[in-house]
């Protein structure tokens, strides 16, 4: 019996896939393995690596912090971002994760709205996030 995966962030939906299991970085358990019937479940994500199994064969996916919901053989992931490691750019990625750690320090020492420094602050979270997976994976 199969698991549904579903994965939504505020831009668009980056992933509904039939998988086998799926490995997620939760913020109170550590990581939670996901099998077909498990309990009913809801509980926060941490940035990490999420991993599910097609066909015996791992994928990987960035995620920044969010919400996963486990239901039936539905698994519900709701974050802030999301993107799959084959598709991560590491040129651009350091670019960016340079121009985000620059613009939070100076955010910081300016009377910025907290809403935009937070908001600084997680670019700069995803991005790092990003460089550590992709780093595993070569």
């Amino acid at each position: 019996m199969p698991l549904t995966l579903e994965i939504v962030t505020p831009e668009r939906k980056v992933l509904s896939e039939t998988v086998e299991h799926v490995v997620l970085p939760s913020e109170h358990a550590g990581e939670i393995d996901i099998l077909p019937g498990h309990i009913p479940l809801m509980t926060m994500m941490e940035p990490g690596e999420l991993r599910y199994f097609k066909d015996g064969k791992p994928e990987s996916i960035a995620v920044d912090k969010g919400f996963i919901r486990v239901y039936g053989d539905t698994v519900s992931v709701l974050t802030e971002a999301a993107i799959e490691v084959d598709k991560i750019d590491v040129k651009s990625l350091e670019e960016a994760q340079a121009r985000a750690a620059s613009a939070v320090a100076e955010a910081k020492l300016s009377d910025v709205d907290p809403a935009i420094l937070e908001e600084l602050e997680t670019r700069a979270r995803f991005a790092v996030i990003q460089k550590i997976i992709s780093d595993k994976k070569r």
